[in-house]
């Protein structure tokens, strides 16, 4: 049996050689966030390496994402009731990502059939945002496109169809945009290599998002401390009020 089980592992290392693999390297690993911060360019390259040194005579499809952090958000839709704005409905989201940026070489639709996209999540409308409130299937994609479209319109949610170059069928790149509004914490970012609608190579590199300076100190504070910092809020607020007071008085 030693010998069967040998053999298997020799032909799982040679399929696995046939395979192709990324090589990725990013333009910088942590982005620093201060008071002068005002968005920021992320730029994802690196290789494809073919077994055997062979290239394909087909362009290789590739995948970009750049996600990150997940956290659970409450949705909730408003009406107008007797000429008031209120809350009529709310859907809970358990894993919606912080930021969301995909950049692929065509369309997703053009790349992978459904399942395979919904599989890796490639693709705003493929997102997995884990729904916690029971709602039928309706439901829950209108309130999934809402949250998205929000996302979007806060530059925090980004789909480029054509946005990863490749040159020679070999090497890859693309920017990401990093909005002022990003929020701090681990992000990931994801490369896939796509060929006859199937994800045939995966890479993988972490980014750190954070606050430095002024900015880190107060966060920190405000994260490990909530009570004091809502006591020196609240005083700050007076503070102002009465200054602005004076003031008028004054004028």
């Amino acid at each position: 049996m030693r010998w069967l089980a040998a053999l298997l592992l020799l032909l799982a290392g040679a399929a696995q050689a046939q395979q192709p693999r990324l090589v990725t390297d990013l333009s910088q690993s942590r982005i620093d966030i201060s008071y002068r911060f005002a968005g920021a360019e992320l730029l994802i390259f690196g290789a494809i390496q073919y077994p055997g040194g062979v290239v394909p005579s087909e362009p290789p499809g590739i995948a970009v994402i750049l996600r990150g952090p997940v956290e659970p958000i409450t949705v909730r839709k408003k009406a107008r009731i007797a000429g008031i704005w209120v809350n009529t409905e709310a859907l809970r989201f358990e894993s919606a990502p912080g930021y969301y940026a995909v950049a692929t070489t065509k369309p997703v639709r053009d790349l992978l059939d459904e399942r395979n996209a919904a599989i890796y999540e490639i693709g705003l409308r493929h997102l997995q945002l884990s729904p916690a409130t029971a709602a039928d299937a309706e439901t829950t994609g209108r309130f999934q496109e809402g949250l998205v479209k929000l996302r979007v319109s806060e530059g925090l949610f980004v789909e480029q169809p054509y946005g990863v170059q490749v040159t020679d069928r070999i090497l890859y790149r693309a920017r990401l945009p990093i909005p002022s509004a990003v929020p701090v914490g681990n992000y990931q970012a994801e490369i896939y290599l796509i060929s006859d609608g199937r994800v045939r190579a995966r890479s993988t590199a972490p980014v750190i998002i954070d606050k430095t300076g002024f900015e880190r100190s107060l966060y920190v504070f405000a994260q490990d401390h909530g009570f004091l910092y809502g006591l020196f809020a609240v005083a700050l607020a007076v503070a102002m009020g009465v200054a602005a007071g004076q003031i008028g008085r004054r004028a």
